[in-house]
């Protein structure tokens, strides 16, 4: 159960990353350069889940795709795929609530670089997409890092909108950070310090690594 528990834990944190890697530079990019009125109610919508406590957003999100819900009976009528108390649902649920962690690193990325070394690739006939993969992206190299890393720990340690959305199924929504807090409920301190350890000493190590790797790329780009 600990190991199911666990590899559950970091698959989910995994799926959420790569989603939210994808999506994520286009929205930091347009953020990072659009001259909108409407710009700062994005900004303020992505960076909800950074001040609503778990617990709104996964009420939310559970009448948003309850199988009484639109969405929820048509995901459920045309894909046969239950959006709650389901690991699809931890992922929606997971991908939205971690959604900042990768777009504003990105966004503080793309803005810090200079004007110059942009409209310089637009001079040489380069287009904005070949500008965004070749010359910006690359130059930002520890922002990704940084996008990449918070999001994957945060997702790692979620609780609220996971229990939630998702509840506490053994093998499909029970992840470790629930794991925990029905041990201690149970006053199985033992295998409750088991999970918290093993997430502790992970977390750590990522965050040593990207660390080291921020220091190197500063030094590169020096």
């Amino acid at each position: 159960m600990f190991l199911e528990t666990m590899l559950l834990t970091f698959k989910v944190a995994l799926h959420t990353t790569c989603i939210l890697f994808i999506i994520g530079i286009p929205i930091a990019f347009w953020l990072s350069t659009t001259k909108s009125k409407f710009k700062p109610i994005f900004e303020t919508i992505i960076s909800m889940p950074l001040v609503l406590p778990p617990s709104v957003i996964g009420f939310y999100l559970l009448i948003f795709l309850g199988p009484s819900s639109f969405t929820g009976s048509f995901f459920e009528d045309w894909f046969d795929m239950r959006l709650v108390f389901s690991y699809e649902g931890i992922i929606i649920g997971s991908t939205i609530f971690s959604f900042p962690f990768m777009v504003h690193p990105i966004q503080s990325g793309l803005q810090s670089l200079p004007k110059s070394l942009t409209e310089a690739s637009y001079t040489l006939g380069k287009s904005k997409l070949q500008t965004l993969f070749y010359i910006q992206l690359p130059n930002i190299r520890a922002s990704l890092l940084v996008g990449v890393v918070l999001t994957f720990a945060h997702t790692v340690g979620e609780f609220g909108v996971v229990l939630m959305i998702g509840g506490n199924i053994p093998g499909v929504t029970r992840l470790a950070s629930i794991a925990i807090y029905d041990e201690v409920e149970a006053l199985n301190y033992d295998l409750a310090n088991q999970y918290a350890l093993t997430l502790f000493v992970i977390c750590f190590i990522i965050l040593l690594v990207v660390y080291m790797m921020n220091r190197k790329f500063s030094g590169v780009l020096k």
